[in-house]
């Protein structure tokens, strides 16, 4: 995707248990022909047990595109942290598509009861200055919503301040809450979009253009 000026990508999240309909939405991606990535949500698991990961896992390496897996709750439950950092690697996480950065973030606080820097603002300050030369725009991938159960809620704001310095700010994306939803969470002009559960079969599509981006909500 280097060069690229267009990007599209979908997003499905929350896929724990729904193994049939997690085979189809692969298939259904890979049919349209036009995906340039997938980026997965978290929660690709109940229960956090290492076999839960390594099916999902086999089912999404069958996707013809690239994708990433962002770190949920239920992941976080049982051994599933080690077992996830043992097949995708670090939670916190950074890739360029085109001239897009992707800062995808675990903000998963509820489950550490406090005892880790969650969200990590030293991670997401360096990524303000890494690579900066590659990049003019920037979407922010999460787990949790902001000002949900999950999130550290005391922080929620200065969590913004850090989002809206990047520059070409987009969008942010969200899942956790098994719904679609758009929402301008502190009404300053950033959108958390939030994706579906796998059972209600549904995934979102993002158009990153020069001018701008759309946003759809697709069944299958």
């Amino acid at each position: 995707m280097q060069g690229k000026k267009t990007i599209r990508f979908a997003m499905i999240s929350d896929t724990q248990r729904w193994y049939n309909s997690t085979e189809d939405v692969v298939k259904a991606l890979n049919a349209r022909g036009d995906i340039d990535l997938v980026i997965h949500g978290g929660d690709q698991s109940d229960f956090g047990v290492t076999k839960e990961f390594i099916w999902m896992r086999d089912i999404f390496n069958k996707f013809q595109m690239p994708y990433v897996c962002l770190l949920g709750n239920h992941d976080c439950l049982g051994t599933g942290e080690d077992a996830y950092r043992a097949i995708y690697g670090d939670p916190n996480f950074a890739f360029t598509a085109g001239n897009v950065r992707f800062i995808c973030l675990n903000n998963n606080a509820m489950e550490y009861d406090y005892s880790e820097p969650i969200p990590d603002f030293d991670y997401i300050e360096r990524q303000l200055t890494e690579r900066a030369d590659e990049f003019n725009k920037t979407v922010f991938c999460m787990h949790a919503r902001p000002l949900c159960d999950q999130f550290n809620n005391n922080v929620a704001k200065v969590f913004q301040m850090y989002v809206r310095q990047f520059p070409g700010l987009q969008f942010c994306t969200v899942a956790h809450e098994h719904r679609i939803s758009a929402s301008d969470v502190f009404d300053d002009g950033v959108m958390y979009y939030g994706s579906n559960c796998m059972k209600n079969r549904s995934y979102l599509v993002f158009t990153i253009k020069p001018d701008g981006y759309d946003y759809e909500v697709v069944e299958f």
